[in-house]
């Protein structure tokens, strides 16, 4: 006897959201290159260190199309600042 075959699941979108204030590295301090690797597992793209000196790390990185610059607390692995840069 053959059994039926089940239907596929129907495919999810996955929103990945990034505000001010999330923390990606549990509170810890953080390297520079800790966080261009946080930021690409966050769904973020081409990221590139702009500045990895003092107390916040900024990146410029794509994200759906998007350009943003993404600033990091280097202390807590927070995000400090997140902008769209315009074209």
């Amino acid at each position: 006897m053959i059994a039926p075959l089940a239907a596929p699941a129907p495919a999810e979108a996955v929103t990945i959201n990034i505000t001010v204030g999330s923390s990606l590295n549990n509170g810890r301090a953080i390297t520079c290159n800790q966080g261009k690797r946080l930021l690409r597992n966050r769904g973020f793209r081409d990221v590139r260190r702009v500045d990895c000196r003092g107390r916040f790390f900024v990146y410029h990185a794509r994200r759906g199309g998007n350009r943003f610059e993404v600033a990091l607390n280097s202390r807590t692995g927070r995000v400090a600042d997140v902008r769209r840069i315009r074209r």
